[in-house]
């Protein structure tokens, strides 16, 4: 009798964990592109559908007190996010792209500009190619904006839209007047508050610190006589004013941007191809 009632037990805990699953994804508006059969997703990938390929690095340096994948996470909560609140599919992040002004900090990873150019056209070509016309780039970097605009020009002549997160710009509301430090783009007052309100158990703030010297062409460099912007820390910024208020601003501010775009592209006029 007592393993009768067990087996009943586990069965109808099992029953309602299906049931809280079932209710949790049906709350989604989105679609993971790799949740699903190629079945499913030819359905899907329709001419009307908006894809989502979100990017960021899953290995580039964040000074000392954030994590190598950094930019992984940002584009795994702004994912999660798009998931909630819009009706698109999203396909695998990109966890590698166009990131020179790092190459000095072992663990940071680098394309170079053709390649991350290409990659993007590559993996949006083969969407594509089942229907699909509009595409936002979830971008989380700064660098990568320069071989994203290449790679849409590229697919713009194949009648292919598309549009990618313009990071510098996206929570440019929310931060002005907001952030103190007087200058700073990485592992700074801005990304670290965020990162506190995103995933504060990544943030190390006993580490942070203020490495703000001049900005200098070449990206960052731990040479006092390199080529760039001197950073022995690889913060540019000052990592140490950051809270995560300031970062819940700047957050919901960027994922306000996020939607935004999203809804543009979707209403946007595609290109002519040539």
């Amino acid at each position: 009798m007592h393993r009768v009632r067990l087996i009943v037990t586990i069965a109808f805990t099992l029953a309602l964990l299906f049931t809280a699953s079932t209710h949790a994804q049906s709350k989604n508006r989105g679609i993971l592109l790799q949740d699903l059969t190629w079945i499913e997703a030819e359905k899907l990938l329709t001419p009307d559908t908006v894809v989502v390929i979100p990017l960021g690095a899953a290995a580039k340096e964040h000074g000392p007190h954030l994590r190598l994948d950094n930019d992984l996470s940002l584009a795994r909560y702004y994912t999660d996010r798009v998931l909630k609140e819009a009706d698109v599919v999203i396909a695998p992040t990109i966890p590698y792209h166009f990131y020179p002004s790092f190459v000095e900090y072992p663990g940071s990873t680098h394309l170079r500009f053709e390649t991350a150019r290409d990659l993007v056209v590559d993996i949006v070509k083969s969407l594509a190619n089942y229907a699909p016309r509009r595409f936002y780039i979830l971008n989380t970097g700064v660098s990568t904006m320069r071989p994203l605009r290449a790679s849409a020009e590229l697919l713009a002549k194949e009648g292919i839209l598309m549009r990618f997160t313009d990071i510098l710009t996206a929570d440019a509301d929310a931060a002005e007047g907001l952030l103190k430090q007087e200058r700073g783009t990485h592992a700074d007052e801005s990304e670290t508050s965020m990162m506190l309100y995103m995933y504060p158990d990544r943030v190390n703030m006993k580490l942070a610190a203020k490495d703000d010297s001049p900005n200098k062409p070449g990206g960052l460099t731990r040479k006092k006589d390199g080529q760039g912007t001197y950073s022995p820390t690889g913060i540019w910024g000052d990592a140490t004013l950051a809270t995560r208020e300031k970062g819940r601003l700047l957050t919901e501010a960027t994922v306000k941007t996020i939607l935004k775009d999203i809804a543009d592209i979707r209403t946007a006029a595609l290109p002519a191809a040539n």
